[in-house]
């Protein structure tokens, strides 16, 4: 994999670059990628990162403003959004095949189909990406 190897943006990481309290150094890592590879992602990011961005604000972290501009800066950035989601039979194939809840397997769909590595957090995605094949990118 070199330099500028696209990839698969998980929302474990995205949610990184917004939200304090899940920023860690991978995630600012793989922010700092972002200049030099092109990210991609399944349409389910933008309902799972608005979902967090309203938890956010229910629990009094976040600002309904705040949240309004995180995500037009959101929509800024240079990310992918896959807009067909895969067939139903394909993501429960692959949560079962890899114990993944559906969601994760929308991420790891995606990236065994273009053939790139995911940008996660998430342990059981990452296992999944290495037993899969594609990998997990790497800081």
């Amino acid at each position: 994999m070199n330099a500028t190897t696209p990839f698969v943006l998980d929302n474990s990481v995205l949610c990184g670059w917004y939200l304090a309290n899940q920023a860690t150094p991978y995630s600012d890592a793989v922010a700092r990628q972002l200049s030099e590879r092109d990210a991609h992602a399944p349409w389910l990011l933008q309902l799972e990162f608005s979902n967090v961005l309203r938890t956010a604000c229910r629990r009094g972290n976040l600002t309904v403003v705040a949240a309004r501009e995180i995500v037009d800066q959101m929509a800024l950035l240079p990310i992918r959004i896959d807009p067909t989601p895969p067939p139903p039979a394909t993501l429960l194939s692959l949560a079962l095949r890899f114990q993944l809840t559906s969601y994760d397997a929308a991420y790891l769909e995606l990236a065994l189909r273009r053939q790139l590595p995911i940008a996660t957090r998430d342990d059981e995605l990452a296992e999944a990406a290495w037993a899969a094949g594609i990998g997990v990118l790497p800081a």
